[in-house]
Parts: structure tokens; C-alpha cells; sequence
């Protein structure tokens, strides 16, 4: 089956070939005008942003007004962003160029390269005037000054409500005629003749310095790929917050630090360790604040027949909103501070060059199971087993903890054992997930009560944040009654005699 976008590479004298055999029934083939666009790619003098798949450029349609576009590798990957601003052609906007930084880690921006661009576009319609294919046509020209010093030529085809079937007949068509296909290297990136890393997969037998700088690369992506979108407060995929999967990202790149310590040089993840635990603590009021807003809006309309009082809880989110506000300023100070550019180049470091020590060239079937032991054995002797419903808060929070280093583990060792430590890995994550929320479900409970004691003479205030506090706390008692299952599944032998 053929993908919704494929692109293919054609000699410069390639003609395009009579479309009208593939058309269905009734369809037509439509011929747009050729449109001519020139576009100037600004970059590092090493080129760090099309290494990291971004780019920022200057351009349009040569008839009108040019505008800069960034253009950011988001998290998922795949997905993009591209952000637009008008504005002179000598120097790009200073919002653009912000957005930008975990790529080029302040290093100066300058011309890269010129591509001027001739498309020419056909589409075919069904006999509504439907789209079912757009197949494009580029012509590019690489300029240094007013000197041509390359030209290339691709075709995309590019899928609307066509079925396979005729994407596939399109694609017999080209190829017969001479075209071959092509990579997914922007054209862009082919002019300038940059090297991007591919997708890193893992060797059929993979060593541990595999393993580990696979994981401490995806830990890595997930903070890099997010700074963009924590700066544009803007949600990513699936509705998340950035916030929340930059911190994500940084807590996994934390833990797994810590586990595969002996596979590291202990001062370089030791140091880098250090520095997360900075960008954590900054991250952390912010998402906190998103949390309490996200659970106000949950725990209030829990039960329809018992509305609460909607000017107290309006007083309550106005708190919460102030809060958040003044987090993302802190986390704005902290995108812009030098220590956090220097951060940034470490965590390329770690993602490209981690700093391994000699024990790491062993088999990962060998290195991994006694490392991975050690965060379940944590979690076993932290005492999860005991948890009940008289134990005290804090107590559930530690064990919250250990929890989580023990999933992060599991997780990077389900990608090469699988099996058992895959079923470890799930288990662990309902575990974490039910901690979670009995986490959650308690800061809450404080929180409302904290937010009235600061105004005691509001007594609808004070009622209010008492029924929130009683429902947080149910929820908190329901999260205490299923722990036992999911601590056997935890525990069970099939799960855990990998480890052993």
C-alpha cells in the first residue's frame, strides 16, 4: 500500500507522463499554472538546525511578499509545526529564532543556502471535482550569489480521497517512465549536502552501549522536541501539555542515568543528572499548576446532583491561573538563561556521544537483567507490599517513586528482552498510574484546603473546599483498595525471573 505522501527522483529532462489512463470514470486531469517560489535557508555554520530536521527560512511566491517560516521537529515525531511571521529579509524575526534554540543552542544564524523552485502541479478528479491525487512536480536550482551551482528535480504524489489501487497505478506509471524513489530528505538539506541521522534502530544482537544510547537519545528528543511548543504555550498531540512531556522527558532522562550508572562515566552522568535536576525544578510548578486546574474542573462535576457553589470555585481556578502564570514566567527566564544553553549542549552530547564506560560493550542480554533489578528490588524493599489504607500520604508518594524508576527500567529493557520484562513493564505502568492518581487526588485535597484557610472569612469558600477535599480523598481511598492486584502482577514470578 502505498503512503499518503511519496516522493520520487527524476532526471532533470524527465517528462511527465500522460495521466489520463489513470483517471476513473468520469474524472478529469486539472494542469495549474507553474508557480515559481525562491526561498533562503538561514542556519548554523554547522548546520545544527537541518541536522535536527528544523529549519527557518525566507520566501514565497517571488509575485508577492516574502515571509519567514520556522519550521519544528515536534514530538510525536513526524508531526510539524511551522510558524509563520512577515517581516524584512535581513534579519529574521527575534520570536522565530527563540523558538528555535534547542537546535541551534545560541550559535549565530546566517545564510545557508538559496533554492529557487518551479512546481508544476496536476490533480486528478473524480466526476464530483474531487481531489483524489495531487501529483507534484519541483524543478530546484541551488544558487551561490546569482551563480546556479546545482539543479534537481522530484515528483510527490500526494494522496487526497483516492483509493491505493489508483495511487498504485500512478506509481507503475512513473517508474516506467524513469523514476526512482526517493528519500525523505527535505531539499533544503539535500542542497546543502548535510548528513541527518536516520531513525537509530537496534542491532539484531544489540551491546548495552546500544541499548543505553538509544534510551538516553529518546529521553533527549523528548525534551529537545518540546522546547519549541513550551515557549508557544501551544498543546501537542493527543492534547497534552508540552509542559508536561518536556518534564516527562527529563525525569527519564534523570532515572535512566541513574540506572545504567555502572554502563556511564559516574562524573559525566552524575553531573548531567545534576543540571535535569534544575530544569525539573523549574518545570515543576508549572506542571503542578496544570494539574490542580486540569483536577478542579474534574472533581467538580463528579456528581451532577450535588453542584458546588460556582463563584468559589471561579475564586479557586483564579488562584490556580495565577500560579500558573507566574510559573511559565520562571520557565520562560529559565529558556533564556546561559546555564540552560549549556545544558542544552550536553544533552546533544548525550543523545549523539554519551561518555560510556568499558563495561558497556557487553551483550544487553547479559548486561541488562542484574542493572534492571536494581530499581523492582528498590521498590520491593520500599516497602509497596505494606501499602494499606492507614499508611500515611507520604509514605504512598515514596513508593510513587521508586515506582517510577522501576517502569522507566523495565521500559528500556522490553525493547531488547521482551517477554517477561515487556509484561513487567505494563505491570509496573498500572501500578505507576494508579500511584499516580492517588498522588494527584491527595496535593489536591491540600491544595483546596490551603486555598481557604489563605481567606477564612470567604464561608462559602471554605464549604466549597471542604466537598473537594472529601471527594479527592474518596478517590485517593478507591486508589488504596486496588493496590493489591497490582502489586501481585508487580511481583509474579513469570514477570520478574528475568531479573534474577
Amino acid at each position: 500500500m502505498l503512503e499518503e505522501d511519496r516522493r520520487y527522483q527524476v532526471a532533470e529532462r524527465f517528462s511527465l507522463p500522460d495521466l489520463v489512463g489513470c483517471v476513473p470514470s468520469g474524472g478529469t486531469v486539472v494542469a495549474h499554472p507553474p508557480v515559481a517560489s525562491r526561498a533562503t535557508y538561514h542556519d548554523t555554520p554547522d548546520h545544527r538546525l537541518a541536522r535536527a530536521g528544523g529549519s527557518l527560512r525566507y520566501g514565497g511566491d517571488e509575485s508577492s511578499t516574502g515571509v519567514w517560516t520556522a519550521d519544528l521537529p515536534s514530538d510525536p515525531p513526524g508531526t510539524r509545526h511551522e510558524i509563520c511571521r512577515p517581516g524584512p529579509a535581513k534579519n529574521p524575526p527575534a520570536d522565530l529564532v527563540a523558538l528555535l534554540t534547542a537546535y541551534h543552542r545560541g550559535a549565530s544564524l546566517h545564510r545557508a543556502v538559496v533554492l529557487r523552485t518551479v512546481r508544476r502541479a496536476h490533480e486528478i478528479l473524480d466526476a464530483d471535482g474531487r481531489s483524489l491525487v495531487e501529483i507534484v512536480d519541483d524543478t530546484v536550482r541551488v544558487f551561490e550569489g546569482r551563480r546556479v551551482v546545482r539543479r534537481f528535480r522530484e515528483i510527490e504524489i500526494r494522496r487526497g480521497a483516492g483509493r491505493p489501487k489508483l495511487l498504485n497505478r500512478i506509481e507503475s506509471l512513473l517508474r516506467r517512465h524513469g523514476a526512482h524513489p526517493g528519500d525523505t530528505v527535505p531539499n533544503h538539506v539535500r542542497a546543502m549536502g548535510t548528513a541527518v541521522p536516520g531513525a537509530a534502530r537496534l542491532p539484531d544482537r544489540p551491546s548495552a552501549a546500544d541499548v543505553v544510547a538509544g534510551v538516553l537519545r529518546r529521553d533527549v528528543l523528548r525534551i529537545l522536541r518540546n522546547d519549541p511548543l513550551v515557549r508557544m504555550r501551544q498543546p501537542v498531540h493527543g492534547g497534552d501539555t508540552p509542559v508536561h512531556r518536556m518534564r516527562v522527558g527529563c525525569r527519564r532522562l534523570r532515572s535512566d542515568l541513574r540506572t545504567f550508572r555502572p554502563l556511564l562515566e559516574r562524573a559525566w552522568a552524575d553531573s548531567l543528572r545534576e543540571d535535569l535536576r534544575w530544569l525539573a525544578e523549574v518545570l515543576g510548578p508549572a506542571r503542578d499548576a496544570e494539574v490542580l486546574r486540569a483536577r478542579l474542573h474534574q472533581t467538580a462535576v463528579v456528581d451532577a446532583l450535588a453542584p458546588l457553589e460556582p463563584a468559589s470555585l471561579a475564586r479557586i481556578d483564579a488562584d490556580l491561573t495565577a500560579r500558573h502564570e507566574e510559573a511559565l514566567l520562571a520557565l520562560d527566564e529559565m529558556l533564556a538563561a546561559p546555564r540552560y544553553l549549556d545544558l542544552l549542549g550536553g544533552l546533544v552530547t548525550a543523545s549523539t556521544a554519551p561518555e560510556l564506560a568499558e563495561d558497556a560493550a557487553v551483550a544487553a542480554r547479559w548486561a541488562l537483567p542484574p542493572i534492571m533489578a536494581g530499581p523492582w528490588r528498590r521498590l520491593v524493599r520500599g516497602g509497596a507490599a505494606a501499602l494499606g489504607r492507614a499508611t500515611p500520604d507520604a509514605d504512598w508518594h515514596a513508593v510513587r517513586v521508586l515506582g517510577k524508576r522501576a517502569r522507566y527500567a523495565a521500559d528500556a529493557a522490553a525493547a531488547v528482552l521482551g517477554g517477561p520484562a515487556g509484561e513487567l513493564a505494563r505491570a509496573l505502568g498500572s501500578l505507576q498510574d494508579l500511584l499516580g492518581e492517588h498522588h494527584d487526588a491527595t496535593i489536591a485535597a491540600e491544595t483546596w484546603m490551603a486555598i481557604a484557610a489563605a481567606d477564612p472569612d470567604d464561608h462559602a469558600l471554605a464549604v466549597t473546599a471542604g466537598r473537594l477535599y472529601e471527594r479527592e480523598r474518596a478517590t485517593a481511598r478507591r486508589c488504596r483498595r486496588r493496590i493489591g492486584p497490582l502489586w501481585q502482577a508487580v511481583t509474579r514470578k513469570r514477570a520478574t525471573a528475568w531479573l534474577r
